[in-house]
């Protein structure tokens, strides 16, 4: 089980940093690499692309947190 959720955490952990770099900051980032940012690019750059961006983001933080708290536990 242990094994399990230890492999779990590092994919997670890629993904998650994988997600947080797609995300556009000032300078637009890595984001700009894959269009997210602007109009164009395979990613569409609309706003229900950083929305789902987001919640991808949001969501693969919190399955992060709660597979720590679940690791530590054992």
């Amino acid at each position: 089980m242990t094994v399990v959720l230890s492999v779990l955490q590092v994919t997670v952990s890629v993904l998650l940093i994988a997600l947080i770099l797609m995300h556009s900051g000032k300078d637009a980032g890595l984001s700009g690499a894959f269009g997210v940012g602007s109009g164009t690019g395979p990613l569409g750059g609309g706003s229900n692309t950083e929305r789902n961006l987001n919640r991808w983001t949001i969501f693969f933080a919190i399955v992060f947190v709660v597979n720590t708290i679940v690791l530590i536990k054992i």
